[in-house]
């Protein structure tokens, strides 16, 4: 069976907040329980580890510890300095299961059913160590120099924006975070450290709707969405 890491240590400077990202409000709850709700309702995950920031406000502990009471279990570690260091001291503390999935916090409108879909990509590819959720580029993207000069138009249906969750064979990521702490510290995503270490990595076709908070505006988006999805319920 499947375990879960929640990757939620992040400092949220670019958010503004003053606080870690993870306990910023969005829609009237802590940012991370949005991810912790998909994930709790995830068939085949048994277990979920949350990286937290190390001294998350006292508010923040005690939802927290409200919400682990719940199943599947759900215990939470101290988060690293890097994004990396952070999955590789939740896996850690995850005990056995395999497949792996890792999610951030900072995308709360990823579904259960998104998860379902990446862990049975996986698991019909045989020769596959990850598949990740993705979404076709449709910007056109250049590459530029320092002085601002544009060198390259690269072609945009090769391009994938890359999501999470992404689901790693629990070997394959082991032996991919096996590395040093300039490494981890370069990874933006460890599909990345599974490419990097040899790995064949597939992509699962996302919706931009599981979006990424990192900026004031991402978290207005994120709350007329889940607005949205909360009426199309009703």
């Amino acid at each position: 069976m499947a375990v879960a890491l929640i990757v939620a240590a992040g400092s949220g400077e670019r958010l503004g907040a003053g606080r870690p990202k993870a306990l910023v409000e969005l829609a009237g709850r802590p940012l991370y329980e949005w991810s912790l709700d998909a994930l709790r309702g995830t068939a085949g995950v048994e277990r979920i580890v949350i990286a937290m920031p190390e001294h998350p406000d006292q508010e923040g502990a005690r939802r927290f510890s409200v919400q682990a009471q719940a199943p599947p279990e759900i215990v939470s570690v101290p988060g690293g300095a890097t994004r990396s260091e952070s999955v590789r001291r939740a896996l850690g503390a995850a005990g056995e299961g395999d497949p792996v999935v890792v999610h951030d916090a900072a995308r709360p409108l990823v579904s259960a059913g998104l998860a379902e879909q990446v862990i049975a990509a996986l698991e019909r590819d045989g020769g596959a160590d990850a598949a990740i959720a993705a979404v076709p580029v449709t910007d056109t993207v250049k590459r530029v120099e320092a002085g601002g000069a544009v060198t390259e138009t690269l072609d945009r249906g090769e391009l994938w924006a890359v999501q999470t969750p992404q689901v790693f064979r629990r070997a394959a990521l082991e032996r991919a975070l096996e590395c040093s702490p300039e490494q981890l510290a370069r990874a933006t995503d460890d599909a990345w450290l599974i490419e990097r270490a040899g790995g064949r990595v597939i992509v699962v076709g996302a919706t931009p709707e599981n979006l990424k908070v990192t900026t004031a505006f991402d978290l207005s988006v994120a709350e007329l969405l889940l607005e949205q999805r909360a009426r199309g319920r009703g």
